[in-house]
């Protein structure tokens, strides 16, 4: 024990933090791991014999606490604003229009910054102490998730003094990310661990900041940048320019690339280049940000909706790339349709190493003139999926060749056939492997029975090794089994048997989404589960009770009948309730909640909870969910950067709810 603890425990906090500070804010670190390491060793023990003097301030407190039930919902003193948006370069110039039309006014300065592609949090601090923080949620009312940011070491738990002040209050904003490199590694030790690779770098800091226990989050690499503030107290700032430089002197971590720009041009030059080197950068980029530098002429210029009118957003267009179609091999889904796939010299578009595009379909291939061995246009779709835009027929030599697709299934040798009236040319042979093993993937999905852990290749070796030959069989697994698979240890494997087992339990719309029913979506799903009530009724109706339901038509009960008239799909149920398969379901005549009959439809991203999670609340309470907006729908919930269905909800007059107003409507009817 040390001679002067308290003295020794705050000489070691001030030593760390310092560190902190020229390693996650400045990049300039001073000492080694090892030595880091090691100070925060004798702090952790010095505390554990004197526990009396941990304080929430302390580095070894960043590490999480116990799970919480859920987060609370708080609101922001001032509102955190979304972002209008410029889709190109003549965007910029519109915007700056307006804003001078506003201002009177030749010319302004701007700063431009790099738009991140992760999750908005306001972070408050009280007299320099790291008080609370939340998500932005629908820019009035956020989640409350301080204990999670709490764990990002580039979030200060303490402000250094600015010229010998520390504000008393300080409410920043910023971005929560992740870097390209660090998601890349977590995915790798993921497929190791047998578990699905997190899909980008905003979806993994956004779930990784909404996990209900600390520790999770606190494993995640995250990071911060700081980019506003919405009150601050003791300090007067001018300009967005003086903000920035002023963040860092607090401790807290900004952008270095931001740029003050005179006149829109500046910024529009900035855009260029920014695009030109987003491939570089550590982190996702999807544009700039273009703020007036002057706070004065803010408030001028104020805001309309939800928007700023002295700010924008520059979108960058969706990122190109040209390279060689080598091959057009098939892919055979869950239902038998076979899927031409572009096989493509490997290309690096917005960061992703691209070597297949889906081309949808024959007719496509024909429309667009694609030959094996074009080269082709590239990029992805939504910044997500690979998409073949088009051939360059300047650069063919001769050497190109058509696709025409097979005349039997390159999986199992069946004939291929194409129905009248379809686009799609599709294997009819039931017991195709390929087909099998789309139709575990469906089975097993988020929409159905939701196991995690149980991946395409995984699924793949399982059916490849003749383990499952059956839906049923998934569920007589065991752990000796699954633990002699490539990459799956008994760790993962008892991980999967336990998610397995808890599958066991599924509500009728899920299950029946699960079996993949011909023309069966989750919406049909759910509208059957609602009018029957139970598997029995539904595989005993006929194609007339089934039409009498909305959304319902000849197509879809024709599907549904044929379906459970079949002696294998039927086996196939039979089977899963011998493995203990159980499915819940409220009798018919019981579904009375208080939203009945009411429609909803979701768009965006929701900060308490997923889209599909919402759409289990109304669904509890009577409600159905759609995915697209019509006349018909009552209601539809806007999340944070909602799409096109906003837009149309809007032109058919259809009350929209943020989402603390769809809480209070939960809390109404609940």
């Amino acid at each position: 024990m040390a001679a002067n603890p308290e003295r020794e425990i705050a000489r070691l906090r001030q030593e760390i933090e310092h560190h902190n500070h020229l390693y996650y804010v400045l990049d300039r670190p001073e000492i080694p791991d090892a030595e880091y390491d090691a100070l925060f060793r004798r702090l952790t023990q010095l505390e554990s014999d004197r526990p009396d003097l941990v304080t929430p301030d302390s580095p070894t407190q960043r590490v999480g606490s116990s799970p919480a039930d859920g987060f609370a919902t708080i609101p922001h003193a001032v509102p955190m604003l979304s972002l209008g948006n410029a889709f190109d370069e003549d965007g910029l110039r519109d915007f700056d229009r307006r804003v001078r039309a506003i201002l009177d006014t030749d010319e302004l300065t701007y700063v431009a910054e790099p738009k991140l592609d992760g999750l908005s949090v306001e972070l408050v601090y009280r007299e320099g102490a790291f008080s609370r923080g939340s998500t932005r949620g629908d820019g009035r009312n956020g989640e409350d998730v301080t204990a999670n940011l709490r764990t990002i070491p580039s979030v200060p738990l303490r402000l250094r003094a600015d010229g010998g002040i520390v504000p008393g209050l300080v409410e920043v904003r910023g971005e929560v990310y992740i870097d390209k490199a660090d998601l890349l590694a977590l995915n790798a030790r993921r497929e190791e661990d047998g578990l699905p690779p997190f899909a980008n770098p905003r979806n993994l800091a956004a779930g990784s900041l909404r996990q209900l226990d600390p520790r999770i989050t606190a494993g995640r690499p995250l990071k911060i940048y700081c980019y506003d503030v919405g009150r601050i107290e003791g300090v007067a700032i001018a300009s967005q320019a003086e903000l920035l430089t002023r963040l860092p002197a607090l401790g807290l971590r900004v952008n270095p690339l931001f740029e003050i720009c005179v006149g829109i041009e500046s910024a529009v030059a900035f855009y260029r280049r920014l695009m030109e080197e987003r491939e570089g950068l550590a982190y996702e980029t999807d544009g700039i940000v273009v703020k007036i530098n002057d706070f004065a002429a803010r408030r001028t210029a104020g805001t309309v909706s939800r928007s700023p009118r002295w700010a924008i957003a520059g979108k960058f267009p969706a990122q190109q790339g040209i390279t060689r179609l080598t091959d057009i091999v098939v892919s055979v889904g869950r239902t038998g349709i076979l899927t031409p796939v572009a096989v493509l010299d490997p290309v690096r578009v917005h960061g992703v190493e691209i070597t297949s595009a889906t081309l949808h379909n024959e007719d496509e291939i024909e429309r667009k003139g694609v030959l094996i061995g074009d080269t082709v246009v590239v990029q992805r779709a939504g910044d997500v999926i690979p998409q073949v835009v088009k051939p360059l027929p300047k650069h063919r030599t001769g050497d190109e060749r058509p696709f025409t697709m097979p005349k039997t299934c390159p999986a199992c040798g069946s004939d291929v056939v194409r129905l009248e009236g379809e686009v799609a040319h599709r294997c009819l042979n039931t017991a195709c492997p390929a087909r099998f093993q789309q139709s575990i993937l469906h089975f097993i999905c988020k929409g159905g029975l939701d196991v995690e852990g149980l991946g395409h290749k995984l699924v793949r070796q399982l059916v490849e090794k003749g383990l499952v030959t059956s839906l049923a069989d998934l569920f007589r697994l065991d752990r000796e089994t699954l633990a002699g698979l490539e990459r799956l240890g008994p760790k993962s494997a008892g991980n999967l048997l336990a998610a397995l087992d808890a599958a066991k339990d599924v509500p009728l719309g899920r299950f029946l989404f699960a079996l993949g029913i011909p023309e069966v979506g989750d919406r049909a799903a759910e509208i059957l589960a609602n009018a029957f009530g139970s598997l029995a009724r539904i595989s005993d109706a006929d194609e007339g009770a089934l039409m009498d339901l909305p959304e319902i038509g000849p197509k879809t009960a024709a599907a549904i009948v044929g379906f459970f008239r079949n002696k294998e799909n039927r086996a196939t149920i039979a089977e899963l309730h011998d493995v203990g398969l159980r499915i819940t379901a409220t009798p018919a005549g019981e579904r009375t909640g208080s939203l009945s009959g009411r429609r909803f439809v979701f768009t965006g991203t929701l900060s308490g909870m997923t889209r599909s999670e919402a759409g289990e609340r109304v669904k509890a309470l009577g409600a159905s969910v759609s995915p697209t907006v019509t006349r018909a729908t009552d209601f539809v919930v806007v999340g944070e950067n909602p799409g096109s269905k906003a837009d149309k909800a809007r032109a058919l007059g259809v009350p929209q709810l943020t989402e603390a107003q769809f809480l209070s409507l939960l809390e109404q009817h609940g």
